[in-house]
């Protein structure tokens, strides 16, 4: 267990209802926005919980991943109020700015795109969230702006 990790872990009670909480903290320390297979273990014996458990969080919950991604996350509402207000036209941008398609990194390791059920924004769809900002009322030329800006300051 790395410093970093351990110093985490003891930020947090030993309690199961930090559950998602640590495993958010633990997925953020790794520049890839992934938890391994020892952040679970990490996780499961800190808060006492079967290693199951913490599994079965990790693959509901769609914040989360075993798989490396890009250093900024992508989401894009895929609710019925968003895809009524043209969340499609944003994920085709994404994906032809990107140059990815749903669920694929960028090349440079910068971006992920994925969708999500709701993002609880609907009165400003379509929504993306970008880590955890949310951009609402989008357009394509929103979108590309909204890139640019991200790519500028990293």
């Amino acid at each position: 267990m790395t410093v970093e990790k351990k110093a985490i872990l003891q930020k947090f009670p030993r309690s199961p209802d930090v559950l998602l909480s640590l495993l958010h903290a633990l997925q953020r320390t790794n520049p890839q926005n992934y938890l391994t297979q020892e952040d679970l273990k990490l996780a499961a014996e800190y808060l006492g919980l079967p290693l199951s458990r913490v599994r079965d969080a990790v693959s509901f919950y769609t914040m989360f991943s075993l798989k490396p991604r890009g250093r900024h996350i992508i989401r894009v509402c895929e609710s019925p109020n968003c895809h009524l207000a043209g969340a499609w036209s944003v994920v085709e941008e994404l994906k032809k700015t990107l140059g990815i398609e749903v669920g694929q990194t960028t090349p440079d390791g910068l971006f992920t795109l994925e969708l999500t059920s709701c993002l609880g924004a609907c009165g400003v769809a379509p929504v993306m969230m970008v880590d955890d900002e949310v951009f609402g009322n989008l357009t394509p030329e929103r979108v590309r702006e909204i890139l640019r800006g991200i790519r500028g300051a990293g």
